[in-house]
């Protein structure tokens, strides 16, 4: 018999139950009352909020852990290559005395503190505070503010975002705020069927993962929702949500055949390319997309 996927692609498309989202909540705020808790911490201007899947309710059940920012804006990385002119002597900056090393070693005592050594494990990017019956697993990322700076001396402007600096060298800027907002309007604009299709483009590759179809494991999540982020509105909200995702392999597939396609295409943020400089390639979604539909088998 063959499989009902519009059934399963409805139960795959819902948000996330209220009980996985109670816990979401309890974990961000035991960690709030961590860095409220340390006197190291809670004199600083420091934001702690969710991040990433549970924050967009993009998140399936396979996503185990929540991602929390602990992000301090006492100190800030600005960009100026994005402006015509704009530097540190524009605005007065000068250089920060409060490094992210010991602010990240900060945030590491605050967690131990609150949450007990045995639940905390340390992490080249993050910390992760183990789950219990009252909370889920959640990974903390400590940031520092990104400022790219746009515009003139006598016109200038600024968009706000997160850096970090692994353990291992390198540094990391996101932009959560805008993944967000930027996906609440798609959201809205498609009748709620760009996060139901995210969801379930993430449960088919789970479910293509669990049944060892190889082209399915180098894809990340959240390259998962760049990927529905950029199927044009248009081809959702549809009376099926099998309409919707045919339509959505349609669109990706085709235009993840050749480099010029796509190489425009942004993230959810519309502050980074989606194919340049990232850690997947083009091709590797192709072969992804081409796999997923196979898997599927509808016409």
């Amino acid at each position: 018999m063959s499989r009902d996927w519009e059934a399963t692609f409805s139960s795959w498309g819902a948000p996330p139950g209220v009980t996985e989202q109670t816990k979401c909540e309890n974990v961000e705020r035991a960690v709030r009352e961590a860095i409220a808790g340390s006197a190291k911490l809670n004199g600083k201007s420091i934001e702690v909020f969710t991040q990433g899947s549970y924050e967009n309710r993009t998140n399936v059940r396979q996503d185990s852990d929540v991602d929390i920012c602990v992000l301090c804006k006492d100190t800030f990385f600005p960009d100026y290559s994005f402006s015509q002119g704009l530097s540190d002597a524009t605005f007065g900056f000068s250089n920060a005395t409060y490094s992210y090393v010991e602010f990240k070693n900060d945030v590491e005592a605050a967690l131990v503190a609150h949450f007990g050594r045995g639940s905390v494990t340390r992490g080249k990017k993050a910390f992760d505070v183990h789950a219990n019956t009252y909370r889920i697993d959640a990974d903390i990322v400590p940031c520092f503010e990104h400022r790219r700076y746009t515009g003139t001396p006598l016109n200038p402007g600024s968009v706000s975002g997160t850096q970090l600096f692994p353990d291992n060298g390198g540094n990391i800027i996101n932009w959560p705020r805008q993944n967000y907002a930027n996906g609440v309007s798609k959201n809205d604009l498609t009748g709620r069927r760009f996060k139901a299709v995210t969801r379930i483009l993430k449960r088919l590759r789970y479910e293509m993962i669990d049944n060892r179809i190889a082209a399915a494991q180098p894809i990340p999540s959240y390259l998962i929702e760049c990927l529905a982020w950029n199927v044009p509105n248009g081809s959702l909200g549809n009376a099926a949500l099998r309409q919707d995702v045919q339509n959505a392999f349609i669109h990706l597939w085709s235009n993840t055949r050749a480099d010029e396609n796509c190489s425009e295409w942004g993230e959810i943020n519309e502050l980074k390319y989606l194919f340049r400089g990232q850690p997947w390639t083009r091709q590797g979604v192709n072969d992804f997309l081409l796999a997923a539909w196979s898997y599927i088998g509808i016409d």
